[in-house]
């Protein structure tokens, strides 16, 4: 991974890792749609056909990451293995046992972090799911709790594990992601920015966590996730110290990042949203494409207009929000004419019904189109990784292109923040 010319690279720990969404935004130098960039945009490092550029890369280098899925691992150690990076940083015990370990005097985390990012847990927040929130009934092994009795190693109070590497590691900045449903729910969104803070001491300003709509900056899709941002306070050059502890804070001093295209904020330039149509061009039917990622996906029956997950998607439109499940919830690239089909021309062409490829819900994420997810063994019978793995990891990631957007964002505020 080549950095920017002399300019050192700043150490991320990566924590809830997943396939590397995150921390392939916050390197940067990957592959994404022309048309999610803006044309004048000194991003851009290469072109790649009429359709696709090159990002330019980014300071941050990631040497620690961590998730307890074996799918995550899987992925993430091959593809951040094609960039450099030594498969060996990748931990898969919980971030619970990794900072007990600590406690008990192992050195686990590397020195001299610089940023800290991670995705905790969204289960339980989700409002797709039972949002139990700090009363989740799953340990921080995702394994269901045979007791009801406060725990602080439950999935939910697993950002207050985060919150405990940030104690030991003490970086200048530190990103947190969650679903939209945590600012709903109660006053979750208040306790973990308060107890962020407090992260080495009270030693941290947050501000205001930010909801970040995904189609504004370019991504074919309607997510959104709330960001909590941290800046180590004593890091910091006295005038930044001041205006980041404004209200509200100067813009030019905003760690959030522009949107970039009008999908629900319009900004002056901005660009129009990215739409499935644009994203899928050029890609093959399963049956005739060479990319297994392409050819194997979830053959789940069609179950009816009023189960989740059996909407045909609208090709000139952003996708839907990319789940990390499987079992027959997957949106419909296409459907028949008997289950409410709209897609007559590729109907008529002999296209069949069938759900979304392991590799559209990639590029909806907008990971690069050289990502290998679904992967075979030699035999060519059993998988590396299987298409129902690799809908589970898209389905977690951090779109690429967002972190990317905040990456940048932080990158050009480092010597403006800091001493």
């Amino acid at each position: 991974m080549n950095h920017p010319q002399n300019e050192t690279p700043l150490r991320l720990l990566s924590l809830f890792s997943g396939c590397g969404g995150m921390d392939l935004g916050f390197e940067g130098g990957f592959i994404c749609h022309r048309k999610s960039v803006l044309p004048d945009s000194d991003w851009i490092s290469a072109y790649d056909g009429e359709e696709w550029v090159h990002l330019k890369p980014n300071r941050f280098q990631t040497v620690f990451a961590n998730d307890i899925l074996k799918e995550a691992q899987v992925a993430w150690t091959y593809y951040m293995g094609t960039r450099g990076h030594d498969k060996a940083i990748f931990h898969t015990e919980s971030i619970v046992d990794l900072v007990k370990r600590h406690h008990a005097g192992e050195m686990i985390f590397p020195e001299k972090i610089d940023i800290v990012t991670g995705g905790f847990p969204c289960q339980d927040f989700s409002i797709a799911g039972k949002r139990r929130g700090f009363e989740s009934n799953k340990d921080h092994t995702g394994k269901r709790r045979l007791d009801d009795e406060p725990s602080e190693e439950t999935r939910g109070k697993l950002y207050y594990w985060m919150k405990q590497v940030i104690d030991i590691t003490k970086p200048k900045i530190f990103i947190a992601e969650n679903v939209k449903g945590l600012v709903n729910l109660g006053d979750a969104k208040s306790i973990i920015q308060r107890d962020f803070a407090e992260a080495d001491g009270d030693g941290y300003l947050v501000p205001d966590p930010q909801v970040l709509y995904a189609g504004n900056y370019g991504v074919p899709e309607s997510r959104e996730r709330v960001i909590f941002i941290g800046i180590r306070k004593s890091a910091l050059r006295p005038k930044a110290l001041k205006a980041l502890s404004s209200n509200p804070i100067p813009p030019e001093y905003d760690p959030y990042p522009k949107p970039t295209h009008a999908c629900t904020a319009e900004s002056e330039g901005s660009l129009p949203p990215v739409v499935c149509r644009d994203i899928f061009a050029g890609l093959d039917e399963p049956e005739d494409s060479a990319d297994p990622s392409q050819r194997f996906f979830s053959g789940a029956k069609y179950m009816g207009a009023h189960c989740q997950g059996q909407k045909e998607i609208a090709l000139d439109k952003i996708g839907p929000t990319i789940r990390s499940e499987h079992h027959g919830n997957i949106e419909y690239r296409r459907l028949s004419t008997e289950h409410g089909g709209i897609m007559t021309d590729e109907l008529a062409r002999g296209w069949r019904e069938r759900r979304l490829t392991p590799r559209e819900c990639a590029l909806i994420q907008t990971f690069p189109p050289d990502f290998p997810f679904v992967r075979q063994k030699e035999d060519g019978k059993r998988f590396v990784l299987s298409a129902s793995g690799a809908y589970k990891v898209i389905g977690n990631a951090v779109p690429p292109l967002l972190a990317y957007h905040i990456a940048r964002r932080v990158q050009a505020l480092w010597p403006i923040y800091f001493k």
